[in-house]
């Protein structure tokens, strides 16, 4: 590429206005005003023309859409932490480089799991609709909207990296015994200051916990790690929460064990099928056994422009022909 050109970077959704004006500065960037996601047929159109494509959580880019990629497709730098929605593989065997955006989320994420573990317990929503008139209210009395204390609780964290840390150390002030699995023990440094109890069969934790927090990623090996059978060890009492995909949980069944009152209820941030929510957690959300949130747990302002910046940063790098901090491959998934 001639030194003064500009690549030519396609991005897929839009963006905070400080990144795109960044990005219109430094390169060729074709951005979406409209912030409606693309089409199929719109994303292989989009990768026969950029140099550089920067996709969200919402563009599935399979191996067929790889195949379909023009040859100029040098770079897939992508808005987010998660590329479950990419296969890196299939783009590395293309000779097509795949970035992402790590370490910027996690303390946002942290926040709205660390929020929904309180919400369901304390029925917060449940006394939310109450004040908007949803419900009515005579006033203060000793045995209504009762809910449950987290203190000296046991909080069970499936997937202990940087999010399920920074879980961790929140619940740490909020009183909870913190225990984990992982596919192998923390450094004895970090599990100590912790005061986290590791356990390397998921089963027996699960049929130990109150609360279950789900912070790993989405990866072939955790489609589902909360099968049907493993979601039927769970207390009675206990409630699962789930900030970080929704393929790690058979929607289904645990919509099921929730009516059925063999799991006491949920926070989920995120679903099986986005956007498409199961219509039977719809229903339980309404009568309080569930908090169900549009997928917003790292939603925040800061963390939209750490991320731009973060993509920003590794176009440049890759297009100066060094390694991008941020390059994904197959053998870290």
């Amino acid at each position: 590429m001639p030194k003064n050109k500009k690549p030519l970077v396609v991005v897929t959704r839009r963006l905070p206005d400080s990144v795109e004006t960044r990005m219109r500065e430094l390169f060729d960037a074709r951005l979406n005003l409209d912030d409606k996601p693309l089409t199929p047929a719109e994303l292989v159109t989009a990768m026969q023309t950029a140099e550089v494509l920067v996709p969200t959580v919402t563009d599935r880019i399979d191996a067929d859409t790889i195949a379909a990629a023009g040859d100029q497709l040098k770079l897939i730098a992508h808005f987010g932490n998660g590329v479950d929605n990419i296969d890196v593989e299939s783009a590395l065997k293309r000779g097509i480089a795949v970035t992402n955006t790590p370490r910027v989320l996690t303390e946002d994420t942290a926040d709205m799991t660390m929020a929904l573990i309180l919400a369901v317990p304390r029925r917060l929503t449940e006394g939310a609709r109450v004040i908007t008139g949803e419900q009515e209210w005579d006033g203060w009395a000793p045995t209504w909207m009762l809910g449950h204390r987290i203190w000296g609780k046991r909080l069970g964290i499936i997937g202990m990296g940087r999010i399920g840390q920074a879980v961790a150390r929140r619940a740490r002030a909020f009183g909870l015994q913190i225990h984990y699995h992982n596919r192998k023990p923390l450094p004895a440094g970090i599990e100590e200051e912790l005061e986290a109890t590791y356990w390397d069969s998921l089963d027996q934790m699960l049929a130990r916990m109150d609360i279950i927090s789900v912070n790993c990623p989405h990866t072939p090996a955790t489609y589902h790690l909360l099968s049907a059978r493993r979601l039927k060890l769970i207390r009675p009492g206990a409630y699962v929460v789930n900030t970080a995909r929704g393929e790690v949980i058979d929607e289904n069944t645990l919509a099921r064990l929730i009516e059925t009152g063999d799991i006491a209820g949920a926070g989920l941030d995120v679903f099986e099928h986005e956007p498409a929510v199961n219509p039977r957690l719809v229903k339980l959300a309404r009568t309080g056994k569930v908090v169900l949130l549009p997928h917003m747990g790292s939603a925040t302002v800061e963390g939209r422009v750490d991320m731009g910046e973060k993509v920003i940063i590794n176009i440049r790098a890759f297009m100066d022909g060094h390694k991008p901090p941020d390059r994904v491959l197959p053998s870290m998934l």
